[in-house]
């Protein structure tokens, strides 16, 4: 290959800049829009008035402020709360990229709902994120090792990361998951021990009844 055919290769492979067009709207904002998005989308809340909107912009400059009816505010709510939660373990992934079980999904979304109750940041991304593959296990290694029940573990847990989020330090929840997967630890071993529980399947049939049967 050419130099020449090189540098045409690596310049069909570099992403051109997106493209972003600043818009005045009819209401005198500025509003930027970037590729090929001719609309977005912004909350509005009006905490004294207690309403909330939803401003639609368009790349044309038109603007449109929807208010939600204030007999269909809390389902909106709902409706956008159910949608957080559930964004949370879309497409979330197990041990060898399957799919997350039920147990640990649970832990994603009560994890995601535990944040959202102390904090007034909707839109802040947990670092380490809240689904951790193999959370489930990790909480019942931790459970059967200290005695404690699964309130007091997730307590626990949650205490370790807001103390270290109050010290400025970056400790992620998958970090502290698996600083409890150490091998040489107690639960490290138990949870060697229920992974590989978890993967002996069941045998089809009783093979000491089988024999029983042959006589």
């Amino acid at each position: 290959m050419t130099q020449d055919t090189t540098q045409q290769a690596e310049t069909k492979t570099k992403k051109a800049p997106v493209e972003v067009v600043a818009v005045e709207m009819e209401d005198g904002r500025t509003v930027e829009f970037s590729g090929k998005r001719g609309m977005l989308k912004e909350i509005v809340l009006d905490e004294q008035a207690g309403t909330a909107s939803v401003r639609f912009d368009f790349r044309n400059g038109q603007t449109l402020t929807a208010q939600v009816p204030q007999q269909h505010l809390l389902y909106a709510a709902a409706h956008g709360y159910a949608q957080k939660l559930g964004d949370e373990v879309a497409g979330m992934k197990g041990e060898d990229n399957a799919p997350a079980s039920d147990e640990d999904k649970v832990l994603a979304i009560d994890a995601l709902h535990s944040r959202l109750q102390s904090s007034d940041d909707w839109n802040k991304v947990s670092e380490g994120g809240g689904g951790v593959s193999g959370a489930s296990v990790v909480l019942k290694a931790i459970m059967e090792v200290s005695g404690k029940t699964l309130l007091d573990v997730k307590a626990f847990i949650e205490k370790k990361l807001a103390d270290a989020a109050a010290k400025g330090q970056k400790l992620t929840r998958a970090a502290l998951y698996a600083s409890f997967r150490n091998p040489t630890s107690k639960t490290g071993v138990v949870i060697a021990r229920l992974e590989a529980e978890k993967k002996v399947k069941a045998p089809a049939v009783d093979a000491d009844e089988l024999m029983g049967e042959l006589g």
